[in-house]
């Protein structure tokens, strides 16, 4: 049995915890309020500010586990090499955590380093600077915080009037101490994909069906797989994930976000060093292991001898759209009743406007029209609401 540290408690840890226990692991789950998902789960729990550097060398000197496996972006992810290099297995490495959490490590590792296609980009510090950037970039553009998820602090600049409320709302979305955005251009992109990518210690890079996202306010909506997509787009992809997985080292899954256009080509977007929001299509069984499956094998270093499509499927989120200190669902059995249809309810204590609270998967069989379940997700998961 392996002690696994599991920096951030959300619903990608709870359900990355379900997985672990399937294989009796044993897991602390850690984040910076009680009752968090992966909490309710988990063997242990802590309760601190993963930006407080001291609180977070404590937890690791406290607990020793075999492996430390971060959940979120709000980190003090610099000193993930400490606990490296004190012998602790960082997931997938310290490298890879450290340049992922920061939207400039990893956007110049693949854009200057690795020689991928990317949107033209320039960073941003200032209100004054933001200016500037859209003056060299152009417009429409894209601002983002160095350091923020689910599209926190995101927003498009389409007017002069714009750019003072996308530099104030990047700084109220940005984790962390970080205050310096990425400016970037609007690609015109057909669509965008998640390519679920898999490390593993023997060597052997696996990818799973692309999957399609729609999102607002930078965050996804419903998920899709397969995404349909020319071959050649695909293998684009795939090369594209597997140098910069590569470059990154170490074993897990990792979520590789793409921008595909049918005339320019294939842009490498964003990466994430584990399981992908979008990737919660998977626990429709659309494939023989999700994606929380996937990252805990690789973890431990079983085996995985291959990824299959077993069936189509969808994914849709329910919202809250209200603060509550107690909120609750209705309507819940029309997804209980729905055909080839099944939910996961987070669990979260509160919720607030627009806070992920739940998912609807449906599915199909491989041959149906993945853009009929896509719709029927949509449509049911509209009926439900989340109450105060």
């Amino acid at each position: 049995m392996a002690k696994i540290l599991l920096l951030g408690a959300g619903e990608l840890g709870k359900e990355f915890v379900i997985a672990a226990q399937r294989l009796g692991q044993y897991v602390i789950a850690v984040d910076s309020y009680k009752n968090a998902p992966a909490m309710q789960v988990s063997h242990e729990f802590e309760v601190i500010n993963m930006l407080d550097g001291e609180a977070l060398d404590a937890i690791v000197s406290k607990h020793k586990p075999d492996y430390i496996v971060p959940e979120i972006e709000a980190i003090r992810t610099e000193r993930l090499y400490t606990y490296q290099k004190q012998g602790y297995c960082v997931v997938p490495s310290a490298k890879a955590t450290n340049y992922t959490m920061n939207r400039k490590a990893i956007r110049d590792l693949a854009a200057k380093d690795l020689d991928l296609q990317t949107a033209t980009y320039t960073y941003a510090s200032s209100a004054q600077m933001l200016k500037d950037a859209v003056t060299q970039i152009g417009m429409p553009c894209v601002v983002k915080p160095l350091m923020s998820s689910s599209g926190k602090g995101q927003s498009t600049i389409k007017t002069q009037a714009d750019i003072e409320k996308a530099w104030l709302y990047s700084q109220e979305g940005s984790r962390g101490d970080v205050a310096e955005v990425i400016v970037e251009a609007f690609i015109d992109f057909d669509y965008e994909i998640t390519l679920l990518t898999v490390t593993q210690n023997n060597g052997h890079t696996l990818f799973c069906p692309p999957i399609g996202h729609r999102q607002e306010r930078g965050d996804y909506q419903e998920s899709w797989q397969p995404a349909l997509m020319q071959d050649h787009h695909l293998k684009t992809a795939q090369e594209m994930a597997k140098k910069v997985t590569a470059a990154l080292t170490g074993n897990g899954l990792w979520g590789v976000e793409f921008f595909i256009s049918n005339k320019n080509g294939v842009y490498f977007s964003e990466l994430s060093p584990r399981p992908h929001d979008t990737g919660m299509v998977t626990l429709a069984n659309t494939q023989n292991f999700n994606e929380f499956e996937l990252h805990l094998r690789a973890i431990l270093g079983l085996p995985i001898a291959e990824i299959t499509l077993e069936r189509n499927g969808a994914s849709a989120v329910l919202l809250a759209s209200k603060n509550s200190e107690n909120p609750y669902f209705e309507n819940l059995e029309v997804l209980a009743k729905a055909s080839k249809t099944d939910f996961r309810l987070f669990g979260k204590p509160t919720s607030r406007p627009y806070r992920r609270m739940g998912v609807v998967v449906c599915y199909d069989a491989v041959n149906s029209d993945v853009t009929v379940i896509t719709q029927k997700a949509k449509e049911l998961a509209q009926k439900v609401k989340v109450l105060p």
